[in-house]
């Protein structure tokens, strides 16, 4: 059991950042809540006791003046000491930036944990979003400056753990950036500007550790994700196009063709002959094993 105070917010989900839901909880000894998943980033700050978060199989054990990270989509389980239940304020919080401003800081799923010596200042925060939530532009503003100041008060803790990105580093998030955008119409320049380096530098960094450049590693990962969809689906080569990021069927088949040597068609065909035969070996192979077997 708890007592809790919280408050959730209608999302805006075009903005770069935005409130979900904040709140205040004075728990009961083990008080547990989950397993659960959530749907957006969430931040706890303890602000007294102790308890346990356990996360990717693994357990951390917290006290005051530290807090923990949730990131969407991940299950995840706290719960409060036997002998010293914790209280602790919370931000829920989405948005198209959100996710990079969190890792800007330090925090992630692999690294939830952090610890603020001005939690007076967090608690402030939220107990001043709590007085503040009436449905009114006045408000709504106020709301998103408190859960700024909230995120920078984090920023400012953990300044000792947050390290250069290396250009490894950078290329990594390039990828990553890549490998979730391939479908739309992406521009070397977006990446950059998501990676937060110019275009030259990025490139030269993708030479460096990839030795292709990022216009490259993304035609051949569309290929790749355009062979796959060919392999194991009936979607029409027009529709697998779109799915990969080409605005036209003819601007896929001359890259296709390039990287390939072949159509779409005919690949998708000749991967089809091999798979049927393949499994007709296999299944003449069991035939002969069994009768093998009998005979024994």
């Amino acid at each position: 059991m708890e007592k809790s105070i919280c408050i959730e917010v209608p999302g805006a989900s075009e903005s770069d950042l935005y409130l979900n839901v904040f709140g205040h909880s004075v728990t009961e000894p083990l008080h547990k809540a989950g397993p659960c998943v959530k749907s957006f980033y969430l931040i706890h700050f303890i602000l007294e006791g102790e308890g346990k978060f356990m996360v990717n199989n693994v357990t951390y054990h917290l006290k005051k003046g530290q807090g923990f990270l949730i990131e969407p989509d991940y299950q995840v389980t706290y719960i409060s000491d036997k002998a010293n239940p914790w209280v602790y304020v919370w931000v829920g919080f989405s948005g198209r930036e959100a996710g990079k401003m969190l890792h800007a800081v330090g925090l992630s799923q692999e690294n939830p944990i952090f610890t603020c010596e001005e939690g007076d200042k967090l608690k402030k925060y939220v107990f001043d979003m709590l007085a503040h939530n009436y449905s009114n532009q006045a408000d709504s503003y106020r709301l998103t400056g408190m859960l700024y100041l909230f995120l920078s008060a984090i920023a400012k803790a953990q300044q000792t753990k947050i390290e250069t990105p290396s250009g490894n580093t950078y290329v990594n998030h390039a990828i990553a950036y890549i490998q979730n955008h391939y479908s739309l119409p992406v521009s070397v320049e977006e990446i950059s500007d998501y990676v937060g380096i110019n275009r030259s530098y990025l490139s030269s960094l993708f030479k460096e550790y990839t030795g292709m450049s990022p216009i490259k590693y993304l035609q051949n990962f569309r290929i790749t994700r355009a062979q796959h969809m060919l392999t194991v689906t009936d979607i029409s080569v027009e529709s697998i196009a779109l799915s990969c990021g080409y605005q036209s069927a003819e601007a896929f088949h001359k890259i296709f063709r390039q990287l390939t040597g072949m159509s779409p068609k005919t690949f998708r065909r000749e991967k089809r002959e091999r798979t049927l035969q393949n499994r007709e070996k296999l299944r003449m192979s069991n035939g002969e094993e069994s009768e093998k077997e009998e005979w024994l």
